[in-house]
């Protein structure tokens, strides 16, 4: 079993930054892909990012490549998003997900899921 717990969100301002990061516990993360989802209110989940095992290849949605960048810190257990050039659109509540070895970019193939945080960007 592997539990997620995010956290960073909050209330920002369009064109800013933040933060977020998924502290896993009860199992190394060193063999598992990690993603970062969003859900914003009356939507389905949104694949966001997601980076590989290794941590060596990460792969991104049309709609925050070039302004978010994941990273994952295996000895620390830990993933990052970081989120730059907030929009509006970007409201929702994140989630971090985690599967064995390779990501993909479907929910359903994730095995393990944090509560969430909630990402709030003003225009």
């Amino acid at each position: 079993q592997v539990q997620l717990v995010e956290s960073g969100g909050g209330l920002v301002q369009a064109g800013g930054s933040l933060r977020l990061s998924c502290a896993a516990s009860g199992r190394t993360i060193s063999s598992y892909a990690m993603g970062w989802f969003r859900q914003a209110p009356g939507k389905e989940h949104e694949f966001v990012a997601a980076i590989r095992w290794s941590g060596g290849s990460t792969y991104y949605s049309d709609s925050v490549k070039g302004r978010f960048t994941i990273s994952k810190d295996n000895a620390m257990s830990t993933v990052y998003l970081q989120m730059n050039s907030l929009k509006p659109e970007d409201t929702a509540v994140y989630y971090c997900a985690a599967r064995r070895w390779e990501y993909s970019a479907s929910s359903s193939m994730y095995a393990y899921w944090g509560q969430g945080t909630q990402v709030t960007v003003s225009s």
